[in-house]
C-alpha cells in the first residue's frame, strides 16, 4: 500500500516551524508545526481545540481568506495543517506571524465558544491557546527552514 505523505518524511529531525507538506495542482499543504515530534511534549485537547478556533476563524479573516480551505490540528497534538490555494509562501508566513499575533492579543470569548456553535465547546482554554501561539510565534520569528523539512543524517 502506498505510504501517505507525511509518513514518508523522517519526524526524528523535524522541529518547529512552518513546511510544505504537499502540494496538490492549485493547493498547498502547509505543517504548522507547533512541537518538535516524538519528545513527550504534546498539546492537550484544550490547548489544541482552542487554537484551532482562534487560528481558524483569523485566518478565515485574513488576507488570504478567500484561499484558505482548511484548518485543523494534526492527531499526533505537535501542530496544525493549513490548506491554502494558490499560494505565496512569503504571504501565508506573514500571515501565520499576524494571526498568532491577533491570537495573543485576544481579549474576549473564544470563537464559537456555545453549544450552538460547537461539539465540545466547554473544552475551550484561551490562555493555553495564547501560550501555545506565544510559544509558535517565538520559533518562527528563528525559523530558517524555508519550508523545507530537514533532512536525517
Amino acid at each position: 500500500m502506498k505510504k501517505i505523505t507525511s509518513f514518508t518524511v523522517d519526524h526524528r529531525y523535524i522541529t518547529e516551524g512552518i513546511y510544505i507538506s504537499r502540494v496538490d495542482g492549485a493547493v498547498t499543504t502547509y505543517d504548522l508545526r507547533t512541537r518538535k515530534p516524538n519528545c513527550g511534549d504534546y498539546m492537550d485537547n484544550e490547548t489544541m481545540h482552542t487554537f484551532e478556533h482562534m487560528f481558524a476563524t483569523f485566518v478565515r479573516n485574513s488576507p488570504i481568506a478567500d484561499d484558505v480551505l482548511y484548518f485543523g490540528p494534526m492527531g499526533c497534538q505537535t501542530g496544525f495543517y493549513l490548506l491554502v490555494q494558490n499560494a505565496d509562501n512569503d504571504i501565508v508566513r506573514k500571515t501565520v506571524i499576524d494571526v498568532l499575533k491577533k491570537i495573543i492579543a485576544h481579549k474576549g470569548e473564544v470563537f464559537g465558544n456555545s453549544e450552538i456553535e460547537c461539539g465540545n465547546y466547554k473544552s475551550l482554554n484561551l490562555e493555553k491557546a495564547k501560550s501555545e501561539a506565544i510559544r509558535f510565534l517565538d520559533n518562527l520569528l528563528r525559523d530558517t527552514n524555508n519550508f523545507i523539512y530537514p533532512k536525517g543524517e
